[in-house]
């Protein structure tokens, strides 16, 4: 999977996706709204079984529950990690009314090890109908998501330039 000007390229399939506002960067920082560069693996899938009733998906999913969320606060030491509100710091929800996280590719961006004020909470995740600008994540249409996640796997990586 390729990402090259606002397209992800899965096999022969282009899709159409939405990236961060600032664009793209190899120097990824906390809050800069920019998507970063480089090749990452998809950990885990997290969904909410609410919306999305059946799932066919090679790696591991996660059902999103309303007190997940993601921290965001470098100073943290859940910094870029699963978190459970309440939380004491800063996280982001995402448990939320409008449907961008109905479905979250985690990327392994910033995670092994995780470096403060590197980025947190890059996903792969459901654009909105304009296909606005993300904090730094990568968008796709909701159909376009159900129709790739079959394909990928652990082995599957996503290469951002």
């Amino acid at each position: 999977m390729r990402l090259i000007n606002n397209s992800l390229y899965f096999y022969n399939y282009k899709i159409k996706c939405s990236i961060g506002k600032r664009g793209l960067t190899s120097k990824k920082k906390e809050g800069d709204l920019k998507t970063p560069k480089g090749k990452f693996k998809f950990l885990y899938l997290l969904y909410r079984k609410d919306r999305i009733k059946r799932i066919q998906c090679k790696i591991r999913k996660k059902p999103i529950n309303q007190n997940m969320g993601w921290c965001d606060d470098p100073n943290s030491k859940h910094y870029n990690k699963l978190i459970l509100f309440p939380f004491e710091k800063s996280a982001e929800k995402l448990y939320l009314k409008k449907n961008i996280y109905d479905l979250i590719l985690v990327l392994n961006f910033n995670s092994k090890p995780i470096i403060k004020n590197k980025g947190s909470a890059i996903f792969l995740h459901i654009a909105n109908k304009n296909f606005t600008p993300t904090k730094g994540c990568i968008a796709i249409q909701k159909k376009n998501f159900v129709k790739i996640l079959s394909y990928i796997k652990k082995t599957t990586k996503i290469i951002i330039y």
